[in-house]
Parts: C-alpha cells; sequence; structure tokens
C-alpha cells in the first residue's frame, strides 16, 4: 500500500525533472531570435540549456545527457556537421582520463593507495588532531600516486572508518563528521590543482586552452591547496567539540608487511608516469601521452597488473562521455557565436563597475556561484561558465585566462548537496551528514574561495605572467 501511495509522487517528481528542462529547451527555440544572436547560437543555447537542465535534476545518467546534447546539436542544426557536433571525442583530453582512471585503478587494484593511507594514519598515533590535519595534507601528496578524488575517497574512507571503530567514536559525532566532511568537500581539491587529477581540471583544461602539465601545476595548485588549507582549518573549528579524547584512549594501527610485487610494480607505473608530466617542458608531450603509455604498460599481458576484462569492466567510461560531449557542447558555444552574445548581456549587466577590474571580477564570482546552486554537475557547469567568463573578460578589457580560472576555482571549491559530487555522495551517506549540513559548509566554501581568489590567486596569477588587467 506504501509502495502504491508513493507511486504518483515518483511519477510528479519524474514528470519535472524532464519536463522542466525540454521546456525551457522549446521555449528558447521557438522563441524570436534576439538581435545579436545567429540562430545556430540560439539552437546551441537551447540544447545547452536542456543538457544543462537534465544534469541539474539527473533525470539521466549524465553520460546520456550529454550524448542527447551531441545528437541534438545536429538534428537542430546547431553545427554544421556530425564532424563539428563530435568534436570534443576528437580532444586528447577524453582519452587522457581514461589513462589516468586506469593508473588509479591499478594503483588501488595492488594494493599500494592502501598501504600508502595506513601508514598516514599510523602516522597520526592517537592525536585526532594530528590524524585530521595529515588527512588535509595526504589529500594532496596521495593525489600524485591516485589522481581520482573518487577512488582515493573510496579506499580512504574503509580506513578512516577502521580507526574511528578503534576510537570507539560514533558517526553522528563531530569528530567523525568533520573527517568524513573532509573527505567529502576538501579531497577533490588536491586533485584539481593537477592537470591528471580527474574531471575537473581535464575539462577544464580543455576550455580554457592548451596547457602542459608543468603549466596547469603552476597556475592552479597555489590557489586550490590555500583553498584547501582555509576550508580545513574552518572545518576544524566547526566540528572543534570532536577533537578531544579521552587521555586514556590508545590507539594502534594495523601493520601491514613488506610490499608484494604487485604493489611495487603499480608504484614505479606511477612514479613513471608522473616525471613524465613533471618533465613536458622538455619532451614536449601532451599530458594524455604519458597517460596512454602507463595505460598500455598496465595492461600488457604478462608485465602489467590489469586484465582487459578488468579495465573494460571497472573504468569508469561514462567519463570519457560526460568530457567529449560536454566539449562538444561547449565548442558549439563558441562557434556559433552563442558565448560571445550570452557575455555581451553580462557586460551590459556589469559594465557600471568598467573602471573597477576587481569589481567586474567578483561580479563574475557572484555570477558563477548562483550558477552552481542550479547546477551541481561540474562538468554543466564548467561547459557553460568558462566561455561566458573569458568572453565576457575579454569584452570588458580582462585577461580572458585570468577570468576563466576564476569561475573555476569559485565553482570546484563547493558542494552544496549531498549528490553534488562523485566522489562524495557516498562519503556522506555513510557519515550519516544531512543536506542542510552540506549546503552550510558549502555556503562558508563560496566565501572561502572568494576571499582566497582575490587575497591569494589573482595576485599569485600577476606574479606568474597571468595578469588580471593584460
Amino acid at each position: 500500500m506504501e509502495a502504491e501511495a508513493q507511486a504518483p509522487v515518483r511519477s510528479a517528481v519524474l514528470i519535472f525533472k524532464f519536463g522542466l528542462p525540454l521546456a525551457l529547451f522549446a521555449a528558447i527555440i521557438l522563441a524570436p531570435t534576439p538581435e545579436g544572436l545567429t540562430p545556430q547560437g540560439q539552437r546551441a543555447l537551447a540544447v545547452m540549456a536542456l543538457a544543462v537542465g537534465l544534469w541539474a535534476s539527473e533525470a539521466l545518467p549524465i553520460a546520456v545527457t550529454g550524448l542527447v546534447g551531441v545528437v541534438l546539436l545536429i538534428l537542430t542544426g546547431a553545427v554544421p556537421d556530425a564532424g563539428s557536433a563530435l568534436y570534443g571525442f576528437s580532444q586528447p583530453v577524453a582519452y587522457f582520463i581514461i589513462g589516468i582512471l586506469t593508473l588509479g585503478l591499478a594503483v588501488q587494484r595492488s594494493g599500494l593507495a592502501e598501504r600508502m593511507a595506513a601508514y598516514l594514519i599510523r602516522l597520526a598515533g592517537g592525536s585526532p588532531r594530528l590524524l585530521y590535519f595529515q588527512m588535509l595534507f595526504s589529500f594532496a601528496a596521495l593525489t600524485f600516486a591516485l589522481p581520482s578524488a573518487s577512488t582515493r575517497g573510496a579506499i580512504m574512507v574503509h580506513v578512516y572508518e577502521q580507526v574511528m571503530g578503534h576510537w570507539g567514536i560514533p558517526r553522528q559525532s563531530p569528530l567523525n563528521k568533520a573527517v568524513m566532511m573532509a573527505m567529502g568537500a576538501l579531497n577533490r581539491l588536491g586533485s584539481t590543482a593537477l592537470l591528471a587529477g580527474g574531471i575537473t581540471p581535464v575539462v577544464a583544461s580543455a576550455l580554457l586552452g592548451d596547457f602542459s602539465w608543468t603549466q596547469w601545476f603552476i597556475l592552479m595548485a597555489a590557489p586550490f591547496y590555500s583553498v584547501l588549507a582555509v576550508g580545513g582549518v574552518l572545518l576544524y573549528f566547526y566540528y572543534r567539540a570532536g577533537f578531544r579524547l579521552p587521555e586514556t584512549m590508545t590507539t594502534e594501527a594495523d601493520s601491514r608487511g613488506p610490499m608484494d610485487p604487485r604493489e611495487i610494480k603499480a608504484g614505479l607505473i606511477a612514479i613513471g608516469t608522473a616525471l613524465l608530466w613533471f618533465t613536458d617542458f622538455a619532451h614536449g608531450m601532451h599530458p594524455a601521452v604519458p597517460a596512454l603509455i602507463a595505460l598500455v604498460v598496465i595492461l600488457l599481458p604478462g608485465v602489467g597488473l590489469l586484465t582487459w576484462r578488468e579495465f573494460e569492466t571497472n573504468v569508469g567510461w561514462s567519463n570519457f562521455f560526460v568530457i567529449a560531449t560536454s566539449l562538444s557542447l561547449a565548442q558549439a558555444l563558441i562557434a556559433s557565436g552563442a558565448a560571445e552574445w550570452f557575455a555581451q548581456i553580462l557586460v551590459g549587466g556589469v559594465e557600471a563597475f568598467q573602471n573597477s577590474p576587481y569589481l567586474l571580477l567578483l561580479a563574475l564570482a557572484g555570477g558563477a556561484t548562483a550558477v552552481r546552486l542550479m547546477m551541481p554537475n561540474i562538468t554543466g557547469f564548467l561547459a557553460f561558465t568558462i566561455p561566458v567568463a573569458m568572453s565576457t573578460g575579454a569584452s570588458l578589457g580582462l585577461n580572458p585566462l585570468v577570468c576563466g580560472m576564476a569561475v573555476v576555482l569559485v565553482g570546484d571549491s563547493v558542494v552544496y548537496y549531498p549528490a553534488g559530487s562523485a566522489s562524495s555522495v557516498f562519503i556522506f551517506q555513510r557519515a550519516e551528514i544531512t543536506a542542510p549540513e552540506v549546503f552550510r559548509i558549502g555556503i562558508l566554501m563560496t566565501l572561502v574561495a572568494i576571499g582566497v581568489l582575490f587575497v591569494v590567486a589573482v595576485p599569485y596569477w600577476g606574479l606568474v605572467g597571468e595578469p588580471l588587467v593584460p
């Protein structure tokens, strides 16, 4: 009876999830073409609006939504041909993500990642504070061996749960919430600082321009590590009541035996790949090449760590399609002139601040925050905001790259909803962290991100050759 009573509610929710994006798509595509916007641009905007709505509502799997968008680009005439609609599938970054996901899977399956996490925890001894702050450090340090925040979280959450259990800390305690909230909300910031760190840096770098591994690290490490550090301290004080344990409590970490050959092999592959990324200034290879070299080595029979069946079954193929299709949608906005047209609309709204570059940047950050609130999916957010922010910045005399990097920093530093990130949703659920609690931390992290943008990022970018005003 209860299931029957809930059926109408589920149907209504499903209709809303599909109906609103479809209505928005129809409203844009059937409206008279605004002055200054081409018919192709109007259709591209309509398709992007539909994709963004479906990404936000999660009515379809995110990869399916991206493919729907690509098909509609062709059917509506938003792009001149199928090749233009499939633009993203010709970009190396889509294959780059498959390489780093395979590397992460190999490190995980070998047991190396769990060994590293366990070792970091043993360093904390019996101190909750030391456990917490060394965990924050590990978010950045482990990224070099395990780029994916989702994979790191999936491994580390079990290790930290064992520590909480050994200490007798319940799930609802402030200490457990501080650890799990940091893992769900801050862990991925260490990944974004690296070009090989997952979907966000891969998509963002492709939209911002052609970056080497070193260039991305130079530009993004300082801002994102700053957000990670400040956010970590903020969470510590937010949950400070939980960082006191009885003085009589002692802790012992599980010990592991010597490294086995699989762990050694995974470590050598990870180190070799990282060295190729670090030395790209010397050999000039695109970051996708070392990632694909690692993929080939990992899959070589008798040499590697994974079978082809393990590879095709466990690698997150949806990431490939999400990245490729989001790049196609973003390129359609740019090529059709829709991004530039939308940017001009924004310019009209903020032209009163034209004599103050910092107020202009603050307006862009505020706009990015509003979009992020409505768009939990980071790929959709980046595909929409980066082209618009760069076009707006160029029109107002600002450095378009700085404007694009600013919206990446503001947008990726926050999680407003428990299901807002693939790397956090399962962690929040396991820790019984409520949606209002996630939202409150998200608002605080928004303030942290905007503060870091102006206090750290903009001055730092100027020092490394990317000033706000060219």
